[in-house]
């Protein structure tokens, strides 16, 4: 016989939900980690300024590019700047696939 507690759920329903909600996180967690396959690091001088940044992705293209947007982040202080700096050549860079 199940015992009831005062939420009106059973020792196995608590279970089964715990359950559920753990491969669930489990699920995501894999998805989001199983399409980040290349991981890049570059560093890039703008207006006077270096700044390195890294990031992950489906390819080495959007890899390098996020890196890119994330080191010029800090040296721009306009939309202007962040295109351009964008647009520079980064001084190095370093892909690794995951």
């Amino acid at each position: 016989m199940e015992r009831w507690d005062e939420s009106g759920l059973t020792r196995r329903g608590k279970f089964l939900t715990l359950l559920a909600v753990v491969a669930f996180a489990g699920f995501l967690l894999w998805s989001t980690l199983s399409s980040q396959r290349v991981e890049c690091s570059v560093a890039v001088a703008f207006s006077g300024s270096e700044g390195s940044g890294s990031a992950s992705a489906s390819s080495e293209e959007d890899a390098l590019r996020e890196a890119q947007v994330a080191a010029c982040g800090p040296l721009s202080r306009s939309m202007n700047d962040r295109i351009a700096c964008s647009r520079t050549p980064p001084v190095s860079r370093q892909c690794r696939t995951l």
